[in-house]
């Protein structure tokens, strides 16, 4: 079945102006090249409901201009009056949070600044920086509640600008896996899904760009989003049935970061993105275990995206991507000193909700590795391992074996301790078999020097093969207590595995295997390191603790201290600041809802009734405690339900045919922005961390491969280096890109949590850098200019001196005049050869009109046939194929045997 030419719908409303007028707002979007508009009309009148009206038509920059001046003229409290203007200019933004109202109004939240952090493969993903929240309703028709202002503080709690993502092409809340299957659907599947989108809503502008020639065409196709790491579907919830879905920026929480490999000179682009779940989401002590719907607390899906930044295109570009999830374990539970189990759940409902969830998104297998502690003199963690495989026991009962859940112990604390034992390579052993049961997903077929030399390790890989690449099928879980040091350890070391696999399979190394200690492995580990930093001060309060320099016992000695002050503020936040923090979350979220006549948040008692709801209503559906998955889940297993073409995730799917230059679709347009002026002091792919730069040794003579392992005074970087190497280099990237000096910080910490003021994005500047390290001011507070262009000694080993001498001057005029003295022919000889060719000399015939151009056509010599009669037996010979013998040949023969012997 063929497969149709399709891409991801692009935003149309990328920058935003905010107009005011007494009665009216009007919030007019535009596309990045200002030449498509839309406008919003949000009424001012009403005190407490929310009036939006979308026409939903397009306007050009000349319709627009005339419908604000129509509206200035109107709205003027005298006709023809200059001095006061009927409208005015409120706020510019790039995008709008949501609508949210507590006891009054509502609020409106846009996104004023923003910064790129990530790009994948042209679709740029963006950090909100700052935001603004403004108050809908005139003041005239305002009517006060003393509390207002009260939850207006715990909403603003929640800092958006802390770890924020979106972006206007790029569907974030859904794999890399996911969003190019989309794309690689049945033609004649999106053809009948676009005849069904527009019959069931018809709007006379959704057929703009329609191709009406022959079919010919691109599909752009945009998915719902998967809402459970979509943080802002409640305050969007409002206005989504009533206005054009390129109004609809859903943003998630986490971590997003990216690095440049360069291999060579060809930029191999590594990304991490984790997603933060929205369901049972809050703080270390007041969140763990699960709720009754089956979501656990502090579940991260985090995705490794490796793609070849040579190539932009989707469709044309190589694209690997691996996906692992961490969270807490699935039953009731409860932790403030000891462990306890709150609810007895013996036919495991909540661990079949849960895993119900993650075979419809994943697949199988669903691998478990449980790395908390298994002997202990009390019982304190392996309380939660007994409850752990109970509930896994009970549910491979009902499954087929081939896709039972698989179960992997380990004691990693106990193995940490002890002085004989490695916990690295008991990891990596641990790694590898999981990565061959899960495989990984890459977009493009196994290559064609893989098949002729396939590695062992590669053809015992698992997951789905197709003829488009490979897909994963399953994936792992892994857990600790607080899901914070120890998992982002294993996690790391799983990534790096597959990170091998990822980068064999874009024929970049000739063996899936990767050694720490290499450029390559040390860009990776950090990027692990700022993602482990980020989600522990999400979730935890502080840093990580422990670090894969802790596991490898390699940490200096000042680590130990930083370690102790990492654990005193963690336990710090948990006492004094994680209530304050969860108020927020389940206000933002919308799990509690003001309302007049009912408790206010902060005179609850507990919060367990909000996201437990079952404790305030029966089901009136009670699932089966033996067939305890979707229907039609286990009929397309291994493979995700959510992957697979049917009815039903059609449904989900928003279908438009567009001419293939269309700006909707045209991804080569999105990124380079032809219609802006461009510097490539601020080019972000300039600006991000990069091996060569910043981890490359300087030292001349070393291998440039990223995948040489150095020594520890060869590196050019260290992840936990010192203080003074990490200035000079940040200050030397600074100062190669032209950019204003960054300000001074009190600590310098690899969490990308802090935000860098020179790196914010104000009116559409372009960022600066994708992972922010913080800078600290030099004790003498001098600021380093030393350029990052290395000097001809340091490259090569030697000088070039300002003025050649005269004999190398002499020297090369002499080469100068034999190169253009080379094949040059008199006219007669030209003539002579062209009426006399010689049949065993090479004719060099001028092919160029310029006679200055030494270019030629060459003829090679004719062979007789005698001479390529033996040619062509020469070369059967070597194939093996014999020619019989003939009587010259043997009486030669004889005559060399009679000569040489007798």
């Amino acid at each position: 079945m063929p497969v149709a030419a399709a891409a991801p719908l692009i935003s149309s409303v990328q920058k935003l102006v905010l107009y005011e007028t007494r009665a009216r707002y009007f919030l007019v979007g535009s596309n990045p090249a200002e030449t498509k508009y839309r406008v919003l009309k949000i009424d001012r009148t009403e005190p407490k409901d929310l009036v939006i009206i979308d026409d939903k038509h397009v306007y050009t920059q000349q319709e627009v201009r005339e419908l604000l001046g129509r509206l200035d003229l109107g709205n003027r409290t005298k006709m023809g009056q200059k001095g006061s203007s009927g409208l005015s200019r409120a706020v510019s933004a790039f995008g709008i949070v949501g609508f949210v109202r507590f006891l009054e109004g509502y609020y409106i939240v846009l996104i004023t600044k923003r910064r790129k952090m990530a790009d994948i493969g042209g679709h740029a993903i963006y950090k909100i920086e700052d935001t603004n929240m403004i108050y809908i309703p005139n003041d005239s028709v305002r009517v006060s509640h003393p509390d207002e202002a009260r939850y207006l503080r715990i909403f603003q709690n929640v800092d958006l600008s802390s770890n924020f993502y979106f972006s206007y092409s790029y569907d974030l809340s859904h794999s890399l896996q996911y969003n190019l299957t989309v794309l690689r659907m049945p033609l004649e599947t999106l053809k009948t899904e676009t005849t069904q989108t527009r019959q069931e809503s018809f709007d006379i502008f959704e057929d703009e760009g329609l191709s009406t020639q022959g079919g010919s065409g691109v599909f752009g196709i945009c998915s719902k989003p998967y809402e459970k790491y979509v943080w802002n579907a409640k305050l969007l919830e409002a206005v989504r049935s009533a206005v054009h879905r390129d109004w609809l920026l859903y943003i998630i929480h986490g971590f997003c970061g990216q690095s440049k490999l360069l291999i060579y000179g060809r930029p191999i682009y590594v990304t991490l993105i984790a997603r933060r779940s929205s369901k049972f989401a809050g703080t270390r002590f007041l969140k763990r275990g699960a709720n009754c719907e089956g979501d656990v607390a502090n579940e991260v899906e985090t995705e490794q995206i490796l793609y070849d930044a040579s190539v932009m295109s989707f469709s044309a570009g190589s694209y690997s991507s691996y996906v692992q999830v961490r969270g807490s374990l699935t039953y009731y539970h409860l932790q403030f000193v000891f462990v306890s189990v709150d609810q007895a759940d013996p036919y495991a409902h909540v661990a079949a909700l849960h895993f119900d969830q993650m075979l419809q998104r994943f697949g199988s297998p669903i691998i478990i590795l449980n790395l908390v502690k298994e002997r202990e003199k009390r019982k304190h963690e392996r309380i939660l391992s007994e409850e752990l495989v109970a509930a896994v026991t009970y549910l491979n009962q009902f499954l087929p074996p081939e896709h039972a859940i698989i179960y992997i112990p380990w004691d990693m604390a106990k193995y940490t301790k002890s002085k004989l034992c490695n916990v690295l390579d008991r990891l990596n052993v641990i790694a590898e078999s999981v990565v061959k049961k899960t495989g990984f997903f890459v977009n493009r077929p196994d290559s064609y020097c893989s098949i002729l030399r396939p590695d062992e390790k590669w053809n015992e890989l698992g997951g789905c093969v197709v003829p488009t690449g490979r897909l994963q099928t399953g994936v792992l879980r892994t857990n600790c207590v607080d899901c914070l040091d120890r998992t982002n350890t294993a996690q790391f070391m799983v990534g790096k595995c597959a990170l091998a696999y990822q980068l064999y399979s874009l024929g970049l190394i000739d063996k899936p295997n990767l050694q720490f200690d290499t450029d390559a492995v040390r860009l990776f580990e950090e990027l692990y390191e700022d993602h482990g930093d980020t989600l522990s001060l999400q979730y935890g309060g502080s840093q990580l603790v422990h670090r894969v320099k802790t596991y490898r016992k390699i940490a200096p000695w000042t680590q130990h201290s930083k370690d102790i002050m990492q654990t005193l503020s963690r336990y710090y936040s948990n006492a004094f600041s994680d209530a304050d923090r969860q108020d927020s979350i389940n206000l933002f979220l919308g799990v509690f809802k003001p309302a007049e006549g009912k408790p206010h948040l902060w005179e609850l008692p507990t919060d367990f009734y909000l996201h437990h709801k079952n404790t305030l209503s029966l089901s009136q559906t009670r699932q089966s405690y033996t067939y305890w998955w979707t229907t039609g889940v286990l009929k397309h297993l291994p493979l995700p339900f959510d992957e697979v073409t049917c009815a039903e995730n059609r449904r989900k799917l928003t279908v438009k045919k567009f001419h293939k230059y269309e700006e909707e679709i045209d991804i080569h347009n999105e990124f380079f922005r032809p219609y802006e002026l461009s510097s490539f002091d601020e080019t972000f792919c300039l600006a991000m961390t990069n091996s060569t730069r910043d981890f490359m040794p300087k030292n001349v003579g070393i291998d440039p491969s990223p995948f040489t392992v150095r020594k520890p005074d060869e590196t050019g970087k260290s992840v936990l280096g010192n203080k003074n190497n990490r200035e000079e280099t940040v200050l030397q990237r600074k100062t190669a890109a032209s950019a204003p000096p960054p300000p001074s910080e009190e600590a310098v910490s690899s969490s990308s949590e802090d935000d860098s003021g020179t790196d914010k994005e104000d009116e559409g500047a372009v960022s600066q850098r994708s992972t922010p390290v913080k800078v600290t001011d030099t004790g003498d507070n001098t600021k380093i200019t030393e350029n990052v262009v290395q000097s001809t000694k340091d490259v090569y080993g030697v000088n070039l001196s300002d003025i050649p001498s005269e004999d190398d001057l002499a020297i090369y005029a002499r080469f100068v005049q034999l190169g253009q003295s080379q094949h040059k022919q008199d006219k007669g000889s030209q003539q002579f050869c062209s009426k006399r060719p010689l049949d065993k000399v090479i004719n060099l015939i001028p092919i160029s009109s310029f006679s200055q151009d030494n270019i030629y056509e060459v003829q090679p010599p004719r062979a007789d046939r005698k001479s390529i009669e033996i040619f062509h037996a020469h070369i059967q010979a070597g194939r093996g194929n014999m020619q019989p013998l003939g009587r010259d040949d043997f009486l030669m023969y004889r005559e060399y045997i009679r000569n040489r012997y007798m």
